[in-house]
């Protein structure tokens, strides 16, 4: 590790939003280095609280984001927000206008919003939004607020980053249909109705409260379903105290934070192992051989992936 991430790793230590900025910049380009700055950065993590906020686009998501944040830093606490932008298949570049909707909140005195692309990753959140979270919490975040892109079923990716998973509904989106067919049902901690001032509100809640009780097995818990008006502050205190009781509860099941770590192990497995088989086929033309062979209907492509990992097995 040279001595620029170095730096970076110890100013998050002495509380410099200026390492923190640069060292989620380093870990976001995988510039050398990064992962041995993570590696020191690791031990300092398990104390934030990370909260995931998903569901459909036009739910309310980043205004309902902005009044928790503002909520929880008036209880005295310190939240970093994780606002994923979905980006360009082509170019890679996102809009990021969660920064540009949060900019007021954004300078208030312990917060720390930073926007992400999410790069083609599954869920919405890019393989790196993982990293940052650590960084937050080294940092000393007290919560970390992680807002996905809301595109349905591949939001579960987001449950192997959060504590706690919220998915926010709107009256007047079929969001009861919708929950069903993204298959959200199962990652949700707590479900709520924003925008719960429109006509309609009180029957998404009942909706869900029917699947819930279709779908949840006798003796487990029920899910809360509670209604939000973000842009009034109408229910935003009655979901933080609901989201302290729900995370003492979650801190007991140790299951939980097994799964996550596995599940961390295993991608970081998958990213290595990936990156590794194209450093070995960029370096031969083994790859465009096949392809030719494969074009000819001389072999075929699971053969030839068979071949290569083989060639990694040995």
């Amino acid at each position: 590790m040279d001595n620029e991430l170095e730096n970076l790793v110890n100013g998050i230590a002495d509380g410099s939003v200026r390492s923190l900025a640069g060292m989620i910049t380093c870990v976001e380009n995988r510039t050398t280095g990064w992962l041995e700055a993570m590696k020191k950065i690791y031990s300092k993590t398990g104390h934030a609280r990370v909260i995931g906020i998903t569901g459909p686009p036009g739910a309310g998501k980043s205004t309902l984001t902005d009044r928790l944040t503002r909520t929880l830093l008036d209880k005295g606490l310190s939240v970093g927000v994780i606002a994923v932008d979905p980006s360009s298949p082509f170019s890679g570049g996102a809009l990021l206008g969660d920064r540009l909707r949060m900019k007021d909140v954004s300078a208030l005195e312990g917060v720390f919003v930073r926007s992400m692309a999410t790069r083609g990753a599954l869920g919405g959140l890019s393989l790196a939004a993982r990293d940052v979270v650590k960084i937050m919490d080294a940092f000393g975040k007290d919560f970390i607020l992680v807002e996905t892109v809301g595109v349905g079923q591949d939001e579960i990716e987001v449950v192997k980053t959060a504590d706690l998973v919220m998915v926010v509904c709107v009256p007047g989106m079929g969001d009861g249909i919708q929950a069903i067919k993204a298959g959200i049902m199962e990652i949700a901690d707590i479900f709520v109705v924003n925008k719960a001032d429109i006509e309609g509100a009180d029957s998404v809640v009942k909706d869900i409260q029917a699947m819930l009780s279709m779908s949840t097995d006798k003796g487990k818990k029920t899910i809360q379903v509670l209604k939000t008006v973000a842009t009034s502050g109408d229910g935003i205190t009655e979901l933080v105290d609901t989201l302290f009781q729900e995370l003492e509860a979650t801190k007991k099941k140790a299951g939980r934070q097994r799964d996550r770590i596995k599940e961390e192990i295993i991608g970081l497995l998958e990213r290595e192992v990936s990156r590794l088989i194209h450093k070995r086929l960029d370096h031969n033309d083994k790859l465009d051989v096949s392809v030719d062979k494969i074009l000819a209907r001389e072999c075929d492509p699971y053969s030839v992936v068979q071949e290569i990992t083989d060639d990694y097995i040995k």
